[in-house]
């Protein structure tokens, strides 16, 4: 710590932290050990957090992230959005294809940035807000792949015809965003997509991630 940051704010963030990344919630005592900190510190922490609506603690003590956290979470679609459209613009253009930056959002895959081509007669209309399955679409599959495979390592995923007749879609997943899961991909009315637009897509989705970090 250092004379210019705040150790309470830092100790509250912590315990958001510590909550997001258990499925089970805490107790003061396992926060008070993870912190370092008497049991009554954390006490005044969690108060507050709650009063915030960033913390709930249910009827065994435990606590876990609130809904609050959610509301907060909604805010950052749109600066995700504006880092990824330059690169989406320039896939669109280059592919002729509706790009498009989607990311987790519970059991589904929502698309929070969509680009279409200028120049082409006729391609995929696909809206921002739109919502389906993960393991449905190559936006989706895509990232259920990711969680499969090695952190680092890359690749794509190709459908066709499982979101819409007739439309097939390429997708490459966000490597190396702490906090954000997503991919990045086409979608295209084909029976098969080119060769060419996979690894176009894993650029896409590298330069997305370079925008984020």
């Amino acid at each position: 710590m250092t004379a210019e940051t705040s150790q309470t704010l830092d100790r509250g963030l912590r315990v958001l932290k510590l909550l997001a990344d258990t499925d089970h919630g805490l107790t003061v005592t396992e926060l008070s050990n993870k912190l370092g900190v008497n049991r009554t510190v954390v006490y005044r922490l969690l108060a507050t957090l709650e009063q915030h609506a960033l913390v709930r603690r249910d009827l065994g003590g435990r606590a876990r992230v609130g809904l609050g956290v959610l509301r907060l979470g909604r805010q950052v679609h749109p600066l995700v959005r504006e880092a990824a459209l330059p690169a989406l613009r320039s896939l669109a253009e280059d592919i002729g294809a509706t790009a498009h930056l989607t990311l987790v959002d519970g059991a589904e895959a929502l698309a929070v940035a969509v680009v279409e081509p200028t120049w082409t007669d006729y391609h995929v209309a696909y809206r921002a807000g739109f919502r389906h399955p993960l393991d449905r679409g190559a936006a989706g599959r895509a990232i259920l792949a990711a969680r499969q495979r090695a952190v680092d390592e890359p690749g794509y995923t190709l459908t066709h015809g499982e979101l819409e007749a007739g439309a097939s879609g390429a997708a490459a997943p966000l490597l190396g965003v702490t906090g954000v899961e997503g991919s990045v991909g086409v979608v295209m009315l084909a029976d098969a997509v080119p060769e060419r637009v996979g690894p176009r897509v894993m650029d896409a989705a590298r330069e997305v991630a370079e925008a984020l970090r």
